[in-house]
Parts: structure tokens; sequence; C-alpha cells
């Protein structure tokens, strides 16, 4: 059973820190978890790399908690100095990315050798990105990497299909829940 009061406690901790934030592309775009916070393009735009970061670690730690209870599930796994992956459920070795926009060839590097190394392991490597406006040629980098890049709303169904938790469901009931005053 998933303990919505533990996610409630995610979001929460961000909230407090979103708000004391003091903040540009055109991206006009919202997503689940800038609802969630009340999170405007406008003001997403004045700090992108801040607003990208803690959005990924939210992402992250939600999908974390949400899987942490399952049978199957195990905490990243570190292969030598590397960690490829934030979770492992099952055969899934699954990372979790708010957006991916980096597009610096060490980046670009590490996605092509951890989907082969997760697959060296037998694992099935699993990209979780929350937003679909990634930069193409990560992506790429991504599936030539052998990953099995989900995002947007198959990013939230495989949640929900690997979990049974909808967590889709979850955060549109907390739209606006933990609103960012400004």
């Amino acid at each position: 059973m998933i303990d919505v009061s533990a996610l409630d406690s995610i979001l929460d901790s961000y909230k407090t820190s979103f708000a004391e934030k003091v903040y540009s592309q055109e991206n006009e775009d919202f997503d689940i978890l800038m609802d969630v916070y009340g999170i405007t393009p406008d003001l997403k735009r004045e700090n992108r790399q801040y607003w990208g970061r803690e959005l990924g670690k939210c992402w992250e730690l939600l999908v974390n908690e949400i899987c942490r209870n399952l049978p199957n599930y195990a905490p990243p796994l570190r292969i030598d100095q590397d960690e490829p992956c934030d979770l492992v459920v099952g055969k899934y070795a699954i990372d979790t990315k708010y957006r991916i926009g980096s597009g610096d060839s060490g980046t670009l590097k590490k996605f092509k050798s951890y989907g082969k190394l997760l697959r060296d392991k037998g694992f099935e490597p699993v990209f979780l990105i929350l937003r679909e406006d990634n930069l193409p040629a990560a992506i790429q980098a991504c599936k030539v990497g052998t990953w099995n890049v989900l995002t947007g709303s198959e990013s939230l169904d495989f949640v929900h299909r690997i979990s049974g938790f909808d967590v889709a469901s979850y955060l549109m009931q907390r739209k606006g829940a933990f609103f960012v005053s400004r």
C-alpha cells in the first residue's frame, strides 16, 4: 500500500524550497508537476536550470517512494563509480528525469553507455521522463544506448503499471494544493 502522506510530504518539502526561490526560453508548456505547485512557464523561465533540477529531484523521489514497498524494489545500482539508474523494480533499471535538455558530450556518452551496461547486468533500462519537450539529440543518445524511453503520459502509465498506484490521478488531485506563493 502506498503511503500517500509520505508522497504529500515530498511535495510539501519542495513547496518550501520553491517559495523561497527568487528568480529564458519561450516554452509555454505546463506539466502535471508544475500544476501541483502552480508554477507558470514565466516563473520557470526565470531560472530554468533551478526548476529543472528541483522538479527532477522531486519526480525522482516520488517514483522511488511509490515503488519503495514493492517486493521487487531495489535502490540505485552502483557499478564501479557510477550510478546508472535511480531505482530497480524487478527487471527494470529505472532512471527518472524531469526533462532532458543537456546535449553536452559527457551526458550523451553516459546515456549511450549506461543502457548497455545495465543490459549486460540483465536489466531492461527505462528512462521515465516527465516532460515531452526534450532535446532530440539526447533522446537519440538514449535510444542508441538501448534505453526504453518513456515521456509524459507514457512515463506516468509505466509507474501505474508496475506499482498499481495511479500517480497521474494523485498529482491531478493535488493541482494547486502545494501552490508556491510569490
